[in-house]
């Protein structure tokens, strides 16, 4: 009787100490769970923060004077940011009137932005270009023609494979008639496309940053490159088909 009440009380123990096991462990699982939840939660504020700082940004930029840029021997100079500035430079140089374009960054709230810095998405720039053309040439409604007629104009942050706030679209304006300009031909697109779809942020510009020099002419210097081969080089040519008009013949 003795050894069946050992057994018996042996037996007991054994499920308190299974029950106390599995207790620590579920409060193991809900401490791991809770802790998930408030990382969870934390990003999720972040996140929120961010956006709205970032939105803020953007409207203390768009209710800025913008810069206008004085004309230098009768030329004078646009500011568009529409994806890599490779593909962008090489679609500007394209065109009759264009003396030259310019690769750099806009449009954010850092000094002497880099593309290493740039490309963290945390300096506010864009990659952006700097075109210089002669207005008797070829005017500027026509060069923001050029600029939604050669990217994806629905496209949020980025133009095809390159994402990131430092790939956005915006139409940087110096001056009013500019700022008109563009506002009616993103009201036109939106009849087309929708409210709202038109990705591109209208800005007054402030400043331009040229690129390091590697950067510059990049698609006529490197033909070989995969990305130029891949992605620049389709995107100059299905613009060109578009708008055979506009096009210097004496290039690409």
């Amino acid at each position: 009787m003795k050894a069946f009440f050992v057994t018996l009380l042996s037996i007991f123990e054994g499920i308190k100490s299974s029950t106390k096991t599995k207790f620590k462990k579920m409060k193991h699982y809900t401490l791991l769970f809770a802790a998930a939840i408030l990382m969870i939660s934390q990003a999720s504020c972040q996140s929120k923060t961010d956006t709205n700082n970032k939105q803020a940004a953007v409207k203390a930029q768009q209710s800025k004077t913008p810069i206008q840029v004085a004309q230098v021997n009768g030329l004078e100079r646009a500011y568009f940011a529409s994806g890599c500035f490779w593909c962008v430079e090489a679609v500007y140089e394209s065109l009759r009137g264009v003396k030259e374009s310019i690769s750099g960054y806009s449009g954010g709230y850092t000094q002497n932005p880099t593309y290493a810095s740039s490309n963290t998405g945390k300096t506010g720039h864009a990659e952006a270009v700097e075109i210089i053309y002669n207005p008797k040439e070829i005017s500027f409604s026509d060069l923001v023609d050029v600029y939604f007629g050669s990217q994806n104009i629905s496209q949020i942050n980025g133009q095809g494979p390159d994402r990131g706030s430092q790939y956005r679209s915006i139409i940087f304006y110096q001056n009013q008639d500019q700022k008109d300009i563009i506002v009616r031909k993103v009201v036109a697109l939106e009849k087309e496309l929708g409210v709202g779809n038109v990705a591109a942020q209208v800005l007054p510009f402030e400043k331009f940053w040229e690129a390091e020099g590697y950067h510059q002419n990049y698609e006529r210097l490197n033909p070989g490159n995969r990305y130029i081969q891949n992605v620049s080089i389709p995107r100059l040519k299905k613009f060109q088909n578009k708008f055979p008009s506009l096009l210097n013949t004496q290039t690409h």
